[in-house]
């Protein structure tokens, strides 16, 4: 008679990793990464990542894939702007003055203007919660 065997798995799974193309999961230690520009990434905690996005990919070919996606996207200087507003506003301690607003992000009154008028223009339509 045949005799069934088990198979053993190992106890430690192994880390997973998601390409930003083609979403397939692939092991964490085959995965190609880089930065891409990209004026809606903040950091949460380190300003100068500002404006690059991490991304990503299962292979070489994604990731040239990615990058050229994100090579003919614009460039918007107050998106980036208004994306450092929000992770300031959506900081603990409120921001109650225009001059703490620009000590929290860096920017100029006139450019937390920019910002804010690029945000309204752009924000979906319909009730916000």
């Amino acid at each position: 008679m045949w005799k069934r065997r088990k198979r053993v798995r190992s106890a430690v799974p192994v880390p997973l990793e998601l390409c930003d193309l083609c979403a397939l999961t692939f092991p964490a230690d085959e995965a190609v990464r880089g930065y891409v520009p990209d004026s809606s990434a903040v950091h949460p905690t380190e300003d100068w990542f500002d404006g690059l996005r991490l991304v990503t990919a299962c292979g070489e070919a994604h990731f040239a894939a990615v990058q050229e996606r994100y090579r003919h996207r614009p460039f918007v200087q107050e998106e980036l702007w208004a994306a450092k507003i929000d992770r300031a506003l959506s900081g603990g301690t409120p921001v109650l003055t225009m001059g703490q607003l620009g000590c929290r992000t860096g920017l100029h009154a006139p450019e937390i203007r920019r910002a804010i008028a690029w945000h309204n223009a752009h924000r979906p339509h319909g009730p916000q919660p």
